[in-house]
């Protein structure tokens, strides 16, 4: 009576133990059933971010990388400002309403300075956009229908370059083009900055999906370790 009782008793307690184990792996299935979809959400979304960012630097580079590389004028020095003055009145364009455009005038101002760095004479520009506008002014104003603001910004322009005679300037050490820049449109820091936001993203992607990819191999390890124990 005694064994019979012992291996009624034994086998009571193995399924009890079995019905705690298909417990426990029924709740694991449920786990692993329930991470899956999030993991793979994660996955999405890295891969998302990087080709987000790839676009983001293909955009950038047929822009400001292309203009930064393109651009002549890479030397910086100082410029002395030697005169600036008003030689004449230029026209320009606005836009009156649909299919309208009429006529304004802006001065044009003229300034040359010396580069410390070559000694030579050079005409002053305000940037590349402005010097491929007007080989012959400084600075060209948006036009306006009132051209008596024009006039009025470009000759505060002209008062700030005769209190400041020495100004940073920019000009092309091959020295095939004589005029020099005051600013560059994309400098280094400009660039720098355009390229930071798309880095960060595709690196956090990569972490992502890096991280995703490690968070499974250690269930699977530790699953195998699991097996082993048992």
């Amino acid at each position: 009576m005694f064994f019979v009782a012992g291996a009624k008793n034994a086998g009571g307690n193995r399924s009890i133990y079995q019905k705690f184990r298909e417990v426990d792996l029924l709740d694991k299935k449920k786990t692993v059933t329930a991470l899956k979809p999030g993991e793979d959400r994660a996955i999405l979304l890295g891969l998302g971010m990087i080709l987000a960012s790839v676009m983001m630097y293909f955009v950038l580079g047929i822009t400001i990388l292309r203009s930064y590389a393109d651009s002549v004028w890479t030397e910086e020095s100082v410029c002395v400002v030697h005169n600036a003055t008003v030689t004449a009145d230029m026209n320009c364009t606005y836009n009156c309403g649909s299919d309208c455009w009429r006529i304004s005038k802006y001065p044009c101002l003229q300034v040359y300075v010396s580069v410390n760095n070559t000694g030579r004479l050079c005409r002053l520009s305000h940037n590349e956009e402005t010097q491929d506008a007007s080989s012959e002014c400084f600075y060209v104003p948006r036009c306006q229908k009132d051209s008596t603001v024009m006039h009025t910004m470009i000759m505060n322009i002209s008062e700030h370059l005769k209190v400041n005679q020495q100004i940073q300037c920019y000009y092309d050490p091959s020295q095939q083009h004589e005029a020099v820049l005051l600013t560059r449109l994309y400098d280094q820091r400009v660039v720098l900055h355009s390229l930071l936001w798309p880095s960060c993203m595709i690196t956090g992607g990569a972490l992502i999906i890096v991280m995703v990819k490690l968070t499974q191999y250690l269930s699977r390890l530790c699953e195998e370790i699991g097996k082993i124990k048992r």
